[in-house]
């Protein structure tokens, strides 16, 4: 949710790149969510996003079901970064999942977050064109080839950051390697 204002600040341009996590987890040999592998793990980590998003004044309602079939909010994306809206539309459902809980799989939930990021519900049928599901194909191999493993990821250079907590080592890095 903070990414684009503090890349703004620092005078770096963000490059969104969705892909599927379930493909992800399985390279790691993972079934499901590590915070679902993981119990105490899981635990901390939902305690710590209810923490962080008080701090920060976001609503947050952990979702019932984790992780959630994000494959047509993912080609959406796709499809909104042809609008270039893909941050406006990737913020609406973010917000819809862990702001309000609802179901990312839900038809209806996905054209609510096109409507909050002003785009076309035509763009549900974009999603289903084989060039976006193809390019998210590739991007989610992409991911993966990076040593992605879990999500928020911030990739500089070659360098990888993960989590929320290490948005600002990644901003700085990109910095550094702009000088």
């Amino acid at each position: 949710m903070r990414i684009g204002e503090l890349a703004a600040a620092r005078g770096i341009a963000v490059t969104w790149k969705p892909f599927l996590l379930g493909p992800v987890f399985a390279a790691q040999g993972w079934d499901t969510s590590p915070f679902n592998i993981y119990p105490a793990k899981g635990r901390y980590m939902w305690r710590d996003m209810e923490r962080i998003c008080a701090a920060r004044g976001l609503p947050f309602c952990r979702p019932a079901v984790f992780p959630q079939n994000g494959l047509m909010a993912a080609r959406l994306a796709l499809a909104a970064a042809e609008e270039n809206r893909l941050d406006t539309f990737t913020k609406a459902v973010f917000q819809a999942q862990f702001g309000a809980g609802e179901d990312i799989a839900d038809e209806s939930v996905l054209r609510d977050c096109l409507g909050m990021a002003g785009l076309d519900l035509g763009l549900m049928q974009r999603a289903q064109a084989p060039d976006i599901k193809s390019a998210l194909r590739a991007q989610t191999d992409e991911a993966i080839a990076a040593g992605i493993f879990g999500a928020p990821s911030f990739t500089s250079g070659t360098e990888l950051f993960w989590g929320d907590d290490r948005l600002e080592q990644a901003l700085d890095h990109a910095v550094a390697g702009a000088i």
